[in-house]
């Protein structure tokens, strides 16, 4: 991750932001880096969390989708003390994304700037704190590459080690170009500079210039030109006066221009645990291989002693997340009539314009026959327009007597539901919105416009639309509205409206399985097959790789699933003839089913597993291998002798990522 707001300061999204990645629910930025920007999150439980999304351009790159899929990796094999834990990822998703443990607070030069270097405990448990993280990455077998002030968020409990954006493994695995200088000039060794080479070693050199950064506020190698700031790393001697004198031998060590000269992460640790430990009122006895992880933490926090953290709280109403959005109304509003000739080209009255703004990231999927309480109607028949005005169902009729906004609450409902996007850019890039109330019917209409959406990408509009309008009302108690109505003007065929709900009764926007709390074993959080889905890939296809990918999945299903046996009379065989593989454009998504209505729970679980197995691999292994590879998800369903769907299982080609 790269360097946030100092603080906890969430930043306004700016146009193209996503409003919903994977489970998270996105509500401004926190800073940007090289790789992507880093977005602040709320998980289903409206816990804090950082999100990294990848640029649209790059993920075009193989090289740095490769890059990315390798920081993912290397993250979650990293655990210990003082480090951010990841919590989950998607590296195969069209905007490929990271989410971890939100860490509040400013980086170490923030920090340094504001109030000056370390001094007392606080130096220790920095020293030791980070010297213990980069001894658990070493740990892992992985390098980090790019220690330096500002990948060190100073936490209310502790220093905390981030950003693996150039990280590779220490067996010399690396997705970076060859040739290509890694890091920041100086926060480099000397043999980074004269060979290339970044081992372990390279790592605690920059440590150990970053612990006199800590003590004395310099940076020790100056700055300037970088040929210069290389001379000065390679052939200088650093200044360490302030130092702490038993720091000063350890900083030494890291800092010998021979790489088989410096200590480790793991003896730096030791040492400075002991250093730290010293420092307390109550010296703690250590004998043998020094302090355990959990004591460390426990010791980093006890001297710690940050000034009082502004870290405000993410849950913004609706009325004061105007304030924060308006450099981007106004913007969208300059839009608006642009967008607005598009939709009166396609229907003579619809209605006239208010407040559009653009398109999201992640691919939820809806949900496919909701029961009593969830979305009520999801109509894609196009026979919208045959109702009258008054009667009690939306129709196209309402939506041309509705409105722009007028009303401070109406005006505000752009900002409750995100202005950033709301589907993913790289699928839906033309995608934009319209907004129009209907106030004797208490209906908002979301007018869809730019390019026809699919099942998928109606669901999450839905679900945004849906928890933007509840926050509304909790600013806003007295608003006459209590439905939504989305209207896809893109349509071949027409305006048509493709979801109504009420979202004051609906409390839990449950237009997605994403919200709900417990999914399923082997069932991914943040999306769902659909009926439709399923019936769109029982329609062959004529792509030869698709045809090629479908014909070896289901050899493979079929093979693992029967072993050796041939008796076909057993009540468990499969074969071609009631097994099949099929794929879903609109989805991306590759669906899996055995028509075998007579298993019982017990078998379809066991085959749905050993399927899904099979299916993650093939995708994954299509994903990798070729860019235009379009389907990075699979579903495993069993269906009956009426076309009744039973969905087991379902994932992303990530989840079977070695």
């Amino acid at each position: 991750m790269s360097a946030a707001d100092s603080g906890g300061r969430v930043l306004p999204a700016r146009p193209g932001d996503p409003s919903r990645v994977g489970p998270y629910r996105i509500i401004g930025r926190l800073g940007a880096g090289g790789m992507g920007a880093v977005h602040a999150g709320l998980d289903p439980a409206g816990v804090r969390v950082a999100v990294k999304v990848i640029h649209a351009a790059q993920a075009e790159d193989p090289e740095f989708r490769a890059r990315f899929r390798r920081e993912v990796q290397l993250s979650a094999r990293v655990q210990g003390p003082c480090l951010i834990p990841l919590l989950a990822a998607d590296p195969e998703a069209a905007a490929s994304w990271l989410a971890t443990e939100y860490a509040p607070g400013p980086t170490l030069n923030q920090h340094l700037s504001e109030h000056g270097p370390l001094t007392g405990g606080m130096l220790y448990a920095f020293a030791a704190g980070t010297a213990h993280a980069l001894a658990a990455i070493h740990k892992a077998g992985v390098v980090h590459r790019d220690v330096k002030p500002q990948n060190v968020i100073l936490t209310p409990a502790g220093p905390r080690v981030l950003d693996f954006g150039i990280a590779h493994a220490a067996d010399g695995t690396s997705v970076t170009r060859t040739g290509v200088m890694t890091g920041t000039p100086g926060w480099i060794s000397p043999e980074h500079y004269r060979t290339g080479t970044a081992g372990p070693a390279g790592d605690m050199f920059a440590w150990g210039a970053l612990l006199a950064y800590a003590a004395t506020g310099r940076l020790l190698f100056g700055t300037g030109a970088p040929d210069v700031v290389a001379y000065r790393v390679m052939s200088g001697d650093p200044d360490l006066d302030g130092v702490p004198a038993d720091l000063q031998e350890i900083v030494e060590k890291a800092l010998a221009k021979d790489p088989e000269e410096r200590i480790s992460a793991i003896s730096a640790a030791e040492e400075c645990s002991l250093l730290l430990a010293s420092q307390a009122t109550e010296v703690i006895p250590v004998e043998g291989a020094g302090l355990e992880p959990t004591m460390v933490g426990d010791l980093v926090a006890a001297a710690w002693d940050m000034p009082t953290l502004d870290d405000p709280s993410w849950q913004v109403s609706a009325r004061r997340r105007k304030g924060r959005t308006g450099a981007v109304l106004i913007g969208a509003a300059a839009l608006g009539g642009a967008l607005v000739g598009g939709l009166l080209s396609q229907t003579d009255s619809a209605p006239k314009k208010s407040n559009p703004t653009a398109g999201s990231a992640s691919r939820p999927s809806p949900a496919a026959d909701m029961a009593s309480g969830t979305p009520s109607a999801v109509r894609s028949d196009g026979q919208n327009g045959a109702t009258k005005a008054d009667s009690g169902e939306a129709s196209l009729a309402t939506w041309k007597e509705s409105r722009p906004a007028r009303t401070p609450a109406e005006n505000d409902a752009p900002g409750a539901m995100g202005t950033g996007a709301w589907l993913d850019p790289v699928a839906y890039p033309d995608m934009d919105r319209t907004i129009t109330f209907h106030e004797s019917r208490g209906e908002v209409y979301i007018a869809t416009s730019g390019q026809e959406l699919p099942s998928v990408a109606v669901q999450e509009v839905a679900e945004t639309v849906c928890l933007g309008l509840q926050d509304l009302v909790r600013s806003y108690p007295d608003s006459p509205y209590s439905k939504y109505v989305v209207v896809d003007t893109a349509r071949k065929g027409g305006p048509g409206i493709v979801w109504e709900d009420n979202f004051r009764t609906n409390t839990a926007c449950a237009a997605s399985i994403q919200d709900r709390s417990s999914p399923g074993v082997g069932q991914d959080s943040w999306w769902q097959p659909t009926e439709l889905g399923l019936e769109q890939a029982q329609i062959p296809s004529t792509d030869n790789d698709e045809i090629r990918v479908a014909g070896e999945t289901a050899s493979g299903v079929i093979s693992a699933w029967q072993g050796n046996s041939r008796i076909r009379n057993d009540p468990n065989w499969l074969d071609h003839h009631n097994m099949s593989v099929g794929f879903a454009p609109d989805e991306a998504v590759m669906y899996v089913w055995a028509k075998k209505p007579e298993w019982d729970q017990t078998t379809r679980e066991k085959w749905a597993k050993t399927a899904s197995d099979v299916a993650c691999q093939a995708v994954l292994t299509e994903s990798h291998a070729r860019k235009e590879w379009r389907y990075a998800q699979y579903a495993v369903a069993v269906t009956g002798s009426e076309g009744s769907e039973d969905f087991l299982r379902w994932g992303s080609a990530g989840s079977c990522a070695g």
